[in-house]
């Protein structure tokens, strides 16, 4: 049965020349039992590492610590997301995925700008396999609102947004889809994943297929993930995207540095009598945060979140970003340049209610694959396949008995990939593996 789904799954992939996309900006009303959290404002990088030495001691629960009780937080704001389906219909029965990223990105995660798109999963999903799918800038990420850091932008208010957008597709009111789709599947990565997982939690009936990419529920290794992006005011590690400095001086710097720089043997012969080689200056800039602030300064790129609360943090530099989402040897080192120019935040509410969320999905009745790289460092610590229990099959497996009800469960391992599997050079077999379950589980588009 298997084989003939995907010959025809393949058949149909050569049918697909293209797809069409729009992008939408989307009202979304939330309302959400947040956490209320004693965290006094941020005023600079030293109080971000002390938000960190605490989330990350083992003295106890720091979230506990700091909960000072629950309040409902509600209002309308505004989502980002891109709606893609197939320029040609393959039946009066589509598929929509919904792709939700997780921290240190927005939803070009999943269409990656970088060499000329050949690490979109987006491409795959529709062109060739003939699904639609709506992917979303996170609340308070991209293009989408923002919001406090601390007391809404949190699991729970983020996971609200979700069912919104999904309630949405459901019924047939996102402006300007006019379908009401009977078959929706919930993609994540990471974080991403988390707000699907507990969206199958919470509302059961409102996905019909989990997809959950960089997961585990062994939560042993956030602590060393946290303590290594040794977190920085967002608004201070790149300023000209998270800031407010003036981009006319910016340019007016950069202008003087491009006349001045222009003659490269001068340059050398300069740096020659300090010991310093033009090679290890470029590297200077590309594996410290030196690089991070100019971020945002070439005339083609655009301000992003611009002069965002100090409860907007992110990881240090590329080596952080390296150390959390990379393996090396397996990714081209010019993706990591990318991924750390064009990184979003993280906030205090995320970081603080990560772990929230009962441990099981009892009632979700949809199929479920887990897909997390054998080398993720984050929810496996560096080897998925070191359980140190020879009837588990890989740390990701475990999640197995989270979901009792549900139609089927796979855990596949993706090999020479770390956390951030879309950005590995092999990147799109992973995502046929992802099509291709979906298919076989009766939610390809018909």
């Amino acid at each position: 049965m298997y084989l003939s789904l995907l010959v025809t799954s393949l058949a149909f992939a050569g049918s697909v020349t293209a797809k069409q996309c729009q992008n939408l900006t989307v009202p979304v009303c939330i309302s959400a039992r947040n956490g209320v959290f004693n965290i006094p404002a941020l005023q600079g990088n030293a109080d971000a590492t002390t938000f960190a030495q605490n989330l990350t001691s083992i003295r106890g629960n720091f979230t506990q610590e700091a909960l000072l009780g629950y309040a409902t937080v509600s209002g309308t704001y505004n989502i980002s997301a891109k709606f893609c389906k197939p320029d040609v219909a393959n039946g009066t029965h589509p598929t929509v995925q919904v792709l939700t990223h997780g921290l240190g990105f927005d939803k070009t995660y999943w269409d990656l700008p970088f060499n000329d798109f050949n690490y979109s999963y987006i491409d795959v999903a529709v062109d060739q396999y003939g699904f639609s799918t709506l992917s979303i800038d996170r609340l308070g990420e991209g293009n989408s609102s923002t919001a406090d850091p601390l007391s809404v932008l949190q699991v729970p208010a983020e996971m609200s947004v979700l069912y919104e957008l999904t309630s949405m597709l459901r019924n047939g009111t996102l402006p300007n889809v006019p379908h009401a789709f009977s078959k929706i599947v919930h993609v994540g990565h990471s974080f991403g994943s988390a707000l699907s997982y507990l969206l199958a939690v919470m509302h059961p009936t409102a996905s019909d297929g989990l997809i959950l990419t960089g997961f585990s529920q062994n939560g042993s290794y956030l602590a060393a993930t946290v303590a290594s992006w040794d977190s920085k005011l967002a608004r201070l590690n790149q300023p000209l995207r998270f800031g407010n400095i003036s981009y006319a001086a910016v340019s007016g710097a950069i202008s003087m540095l491009g006349s001045s720089s222009s003659n490269t043997s001068q340059i050398s012969s300069s740096l020659a009598k300090y010991n310093i080689s033009l090679g290890e200056l470029q590297q200077l800039f590309q594996t410290t945060d030196l690089g991070d602030l100019i971020a945002g300064a070439r005339p083609t790129d655009s301000p992003h979140q611009a002069d965002l609360p100090s409860g907007y943090l992110t990881w240090t530099d590329a080596g952080s970003n390296q150390f959390a989402f990379f393996l090396p040897e397996f990714f081209d080192p010019s993706i990591l340049q990318f991924a750390e120019s064009t990184k979003f935040p993280y906030t205090l509410g995320e970081l603080l209610t990560i772990g929230s969320g009962p441990p099981m999905a009892p009632e979700f009745k949809g199929p479920v694959q887990i897909v997390t790289g054998r080398q993720d460092a984050i929810y496996c610590g560096g080897d998925c396949l070191a359980t140190g229990d020879p009837a588990l099959a890989s740390i990701p497996a475990k999640s197995k008995m989270a979901f009792p009800a549900a139609k089927a469960f796979e855990a596949y391992i993706q090999p020479d990939t770390a956390h951030g599997i879309n950005l590995h050079y092999n990147s799109t077999a992973v995502y046929n593996v992802i099509q291709r379950f979906l298919n076989s589980q009766g939610l390809a588009p018909s």
